[in-house]
């Protein structure tokens, strides 16, 4: 991992560890490593997405165990170099830099760490289609709904998952989310 850190730009390591930080205190619901990974390709450097996700989640790691333990940024930064790491000098000064001025606000609740293993849910796109024909059928004029749910996972990785559904399917699903929101009025 440490190859690879020294391959991101100060800057976007910088960001990187910023976002993770937002993520452990609750203020952003994951990191974005898909689209920091394009910016990053964009800036002329050769990064790969699952190589970026392996950071963020070694980062995490760091960041939330340093918050556990309530580790001082000497003590972070000391723990960092007596632990043979190899991380390169400007990955050391980000991390002291981000854990100074954002660390000590790290919560570690049992509400957090609950809600932290099943996920969070961002954003939900959908939209609505009509199959005019396939190569098996000239007249098809099929409607159905294309959803589009982003999602945080528990390490605050950001995903999509995108599914079709029928309108009959639609309707059913439309019905449990007011049955949800009825039961939410009532709490």
């Amino acid at each position: 991992a440490a190859d690879k850190i020294r391959l991101i730009p100060q800057d976007f390591f910088a960001e990187l560890c910023e976002q993770i930080i937002q993520h452990l205190n609750h203020k952003i619901p994951g990191v974005n490593t898909a689209e920091l990974c394009q910016r990053i390709q964009t800036s002329g450097v050769e990064m790969n997405i699952g190589d970026l996700a392996k950071i963020a989640n070694i980062l995490s790691f760091l960041f939330s165990t340093a918050a556990r333990n309530n580790l001082s940024t000497e003590e972070l930064v000391t723990t960092l170099g007596s632990a043979g790491s190899t991380l390169p000098k400007h990955a050391v000064q980000v991390i002291r830099h981000v854990w100074n001025e954002q660390g000590k606000g790290i919560g570690v609740s049992e509400d957090a760490r609950t809600m932290a293993a099943v996920g969070q849910f961002v954003d939900m796109k959908w939209k609505l289609g009509v199959a005019m024909s396939s190569d098996t059928c000239r007249s098809l004029k099929y409607p159905y709904v294309t959803v589009t749910l982003t999602v945080a996972d528990p390490s605050g990785q950001i995903t999509d998952k995108s599914f079709e559904m029928t309108i009959p399917q639609f309707k059913n699903f439309f019905r449990q989310f007011k049955e949800m929101a009825s039961v939410l009025e009532t709490v």
